[in-house]
């Protein structure tokens, strides 16, 4: 019987291996029962929406058909080796999702344990590691020299995005997080104590709107202020659009355009070569700190990074507020050209 299936062109054992999995469903039918579950735990629509539309993409096409047990990791490694230097977030996305289904299955009794789809010594032996396959993308920033010259330029520019720019030049903040800011986030100073401690309040920015989910303070300068309070009736959002929704991103980015564009020389970043974008200002910020010898712990605090070794940043309880305050003022005074 073996030789007559030789000479039709079928491998016997996997035929026999078929045949013994007639009742063992396939990857695409198991993704479909644990799905339910799987997005249950999720609150955001569009998360939802990815997880499937990232199985259906990349990993039906390969395996969908495959009985679970029958999945090994040579056909994990397949389906991923092609777009895991290109699509590296995708592609690690779509193996730990791949694991989550094989998961299912394994405890269902369907396939046995090893899961094909681990990484730790398993497909780490055939992938590089997700730092080593993606190459750094810097986005573009405004060169130091050009800063006080844009920033002349920006305080020409009239409507709620300009201001919004600001604060988050004198920041050094993401552009989610000055868009979303809302008044209640603010802790303002009475005069006696913000005479005393140099600036006018805090700015608490809670876990959930913050990169690294953890709360974050910001000091409040006098010219923080006067910019806030420009914007509206002190209830809501600071920084409104016209609808009275979250300022988009665009609105930022497109008014950074302008600028480059109407500028004679513009604001091109050095190394990319391409004109400097919200986000980048973070760059320069930061490379203004290292040129005029400021706390390194103050600016990466200020920036929201972490910073030193593990067992530093667990002893490390203070947020250096009031001298990232100091440090605020003197980089506001640098874009006013004061301390020149």
């Amino acid at each position: 019987e073996n030789k007559s299936l030789v000479t039709q062109g079928i491998n016997p054992t996997k035929k026999n291996k078929r045949d013994k999995s007639d009742t063992i469903p396939s990857f695409s039918e198991i993704m479909e029962s644990a799905l339910p579950a799987i997005l249950d735990g999720l609150s955001n629509d569009k998360h939802k929406a990815q997880w499937r539309s990232t199985l259906e993409t990349y990993a039906l096409p390969e395996i969908g058909g495959m009985p679970v047990n029958e999945i090994t990791v040579n056909e994990i490694h397949d389906l991923l080796k092609p777009i895991w230097k290109e699509k590296t977030e995708t592609a690690s996305r779509l193996r730990g999702r791949i694991e989550t289904v094989l998961n299912y299955a394994i405890v269902k009794g369907l396939m046995s344990a090893p899961n094909p789809a681990t990484w730790q010594g398993n497909l780490s032996a055939l992938l590089p590691s997700k730092k080593q396959a993606q190459e750094p993308k810097h986005l573009p920033a405004l060169q130091l020299q050009d800063a006080q010259r844009w920033w002349a330029e920006l305080k020409m520019r009239d409507g709620v995005g300009s201001t919004a720019l600001m604060l988050l030049t004198l920041t050094a903040s993401r552009s989610g997080e000055i868009r979303g800011m809302r008044w209640e986030e603010l802790e303002l100073f009475d005069e006696p104590t913000a005479m005393q401690k140099g600036y006018s309040g805090i700015w608490v920015r809670p876990a959930h709107r913050m990169k690294a989910k953890r709360e974050h303070r910001v000091p409040i300068l006098k010219p923080m202020y006067d910019l806030i309070s420009q914007t509206g009736d002190n209830a809501g959002l600071v920084f409104k659009s016209r609808s009275g929704t979250t300022l988009s991103d665009m609105t930022l980015s497109a008014l950074m355009k302008r600028m480059h564009n109407s500028d004679d020389k513009g604001y091109i970043d050095r190394q990319s070569g391409s004109p400097a974008v919200p986000h980048g200002l973070r760059s320069t910020f930061r490379n203004w700190v290292a040129e005029t010898g400021q706390s390194r712990e103050a600016a990466e605090l200020q920036l929201a990074h972490k910073f030193g070794s593990a067992v530093e940043h667990a002893y490390y309880r203070t947020d250096l507020i009031d001298e990232r305050a100091k440090m605020l003022m003197v980089w506001h005074e640098f874009l006013e050209m004061k301390n020149e």
